[in-house]
């Protein structure tokens, strides 16, 4: 997909749906928060929630003693939902409207989070690019949060292809540069019941 259709397919998504309707929607993410919590400085922490579009993860994370917070998303739509319902406490916030794969530097985060992207870059040029980036905004000791479809998880999702993973193929798609140290499972109920199976990873910077 080119990079006017991709957002052109994302903004329609959040256009046309609540942001409570959509198939990834957690009322309570605890497990992401959780494993963020394990791995983000005590006081100083900066977290960068990649892909986070309208999910509520911010309003958690805004609860927490960190340092910087920002949320990065391909759907300036999906973003305004989430500043609209934050109020005056988006103001915290450093709010990215981008494609991961096609932005060159988002400054320096200790943890990156992602429930969303990663599994949908289906090019292999495009999970180059996303490394690439997580590389540069990690520093050493900082951390990645990555979540992504397990291996008996769905095919497609938002009609679109997905990868599927588990602690092996993440590890080897990350490379030499990034650790595994804790591994996850857990199944997602969607707003409709449907049950997806979830791989969630913590990998350290080296």
């Amino acid at each position: 997909m080119a990079d006017a259709n991709l957002k052109d397919h994302w903004e329609a998504v959040y256009s046309a749906r609540s942001e409570t309707d959509v198939s990834w929607y957690q009322s309570d993410p605890h497990r992401s928060l959780e494993l963020i919590r394990s791995v983000a400085p005590a006081g100083a922490g900066r977290v960068i929630d990649v892909a986070g579009g309208a999910s509520v993860l911010v309003d958690r994370l805004l609860d927490l003693p960190l340092e910087r917070i920002a949320v990065l998303d391909i759907s300036e739509t999906a973003l305004a939902k989430a500043r609209s319902r934050l109020g005056a406490r988006a103001a915290r916030v450093n709010w990215i409207t981008a494609d991961v794969t096609r932005i060159d530097h988002i400054g320096t985060f200790d943890v990156w989070h992602d429930r969303a992207a990663f599994h949908f870059l289906t090019d292999p040029a495009d999970r180059m690019s996303y490394v690439a980036l997580a590389g540069k905004t990690v520093p050493g000791g900082g951390h990645l949060v990555l979540a992504s479809f397990a291996d008996d998880g769905p095919k497609r999702c938002s009609d679109r292809d997905v990868c599927r993973y588990n602690a092996a193929t993440m590890a080897a798609e990350l490379g030499a540069g990034f650790s595994l140290i804790q591994e996850s499972r857990e199944t997602h109920i969607t707003p409709r019941g449907t049950s997806q199976a979830f791989f969630y990873g913590v990998f350290q910077r080296r």
